[in-house]
């Protein structure tokens, strides 16, 4: 039997939903639902957890954010509407505790602003618009009362939103696709980049990446994109974007499966790390007893010990990089200069690329 999942709505949909709500609670009383439109056609009947008059004209309403069965930070956080009903016609929307500020360039909201993305303002002004009495307004503040907790557990401070979530969301509808909303939140650190004007990007697998980078290399932080697992998807996004370099930095347990062509570096998509390391030591001049300790070895810094006792571990890791620069010169076709560093866990440069050999001012990211 086919096994469906549930869908969920966005953190804009929420928010809409609890202003419209908060507008007929000001004008009417008190609801325990609202019908709200959605850019993508369809009419959503969402629940209001608690809505209530506050005084003649003004009022609140707290909606539940429910992500369906999609792997969401902001699943089940309550997003408070505040609105205040006017004479002016106009429809004024600002954010409140718990909203982020935007503070960095790159992102679709400017700097100072609170991170309400236009396309969910655009629902809520359409949302409220529909329970207004002609020749009034609002002023509708938005709150997120767990919002900077929440916000720990997402990538916002990195990309310059600062102390609150962000109110996201193009359909309205979050889509049981977790993967898939993985990969796009990673691309505004593209934007971000770019925006603060670094002509180079660096790209690492992850946190481990990141460390390194910052710590050991003393690259600035909006010129680092986290690319997880995704990196061939994120290098196709750069592609896209114009970028004309990245340099790779990454541990050689991410960075190695690159030269196997696999650009999904998840454990469980594919794993030839072993395979990678014998082989190009083989090439190297290891003995067939070294590669085959290499191919029975635990970890990618287990097999960097065996190389280093061997005095393989330069040669081996620098073809690596070699061959991982062609891959990803065959993926961007050649459109972006690639350069590749693999590092230990503790930053020590295990093998790099011709282009980060010959590039000695690839530090200088400006």
């Amino acid at each position: 039997m086919a096994r469906f999942l549930k869908y969920g709505i966005t953190t804009g949909a929420t928010a809409a939903a609890a202003a419209k709500a908060a507008t007929i609670a000001a004008l009417e009383g008190p609801v325990d639902c609202v019908v709200i439109p959605t850019p993508i056609g369809l009419r959503f009947e969402v629940s209001v957890k608690s809505s209530k008059r506050l005084d003649e004209n003004t009022a609140m309403a707290v909606v539940v954010k429910d992500a369906g069965q999609d792997i969401d930070a902001t699943d089940k956080m309550e997003i408070v509407a505040t609105v205040k009903i006017t004479n002016d016609e106009k429809i004024v929307i600002t954010s409140g505790i718990g909203v982020g500020v935007v503070t960095k360039p790159g992102l679709q909201v400017p700097i100072g602003e609170g991170a309400i993305n236009p396309v969910p303002k655009a629902m809520i002004t359409e949302a409220v618009k529909e329970a207004l009495p002609q020749g009034k307004g609002v002023e509708i503040t938005i709150s997120a009362p767990e919002g900077a907790n929440i916000a720990k557990k997402t990538t916002n401070a990195k990309l310059g939103v600062k102390g609150g979530v962000s109110i996201l969301g193009t359909t309205g509808v979050v889509k049981p696709l977790s993967l898939e909303a993985c990969r796009r939140s990673l691309v505004p650190q593209i934007d971000v980049a770019l925006a603060r004007g670094y002509k180079r990007l660096i790209f690492v697998p992850g946190n481990i990446g990141e460390k390194i980078a910052k710590e050991v290399f003393h690259v600035p932080e909006d010129a680092i994109v986290q690319t997880g697992d995704f990196v061939g998807y994120m290098l196709d996004k750069a592609v896209d974007k114009g970028v004309k370099e990245i340099i790779f930095i990454g541990h050689s347990g991410k960075i190695v499966k690159l030269a196997a062509n696999i650009f999904n570096t998840h454990h469980k998509v594919g794993d030839a790390r072993n395979e990678v390391i014998a082989s190009y030591a083989g090439a190297a001049g290891a003995s067939s007893q070294i590669i085959n300790q290499l191919l029975t070895a635990n970890t990618s810094d287990e097999a960097s010990e065996i190389l280093k006792q061997v005095n393989l571990l330069e040669k081996t890791y620098d073809r690596i990089a070699v061959r991982v620069n062609q891959r990803v010169n065959d993926r961007v076709d050649s459109k972006i200069k690639i350069s590749i560093v693999i590092v230990a866990m503790d930053g020590k440069v295990l093998g790099m690329d011709k282009n980060a050999k010959e590039n000695t001012p690839w530090l200088n990211l400006t």
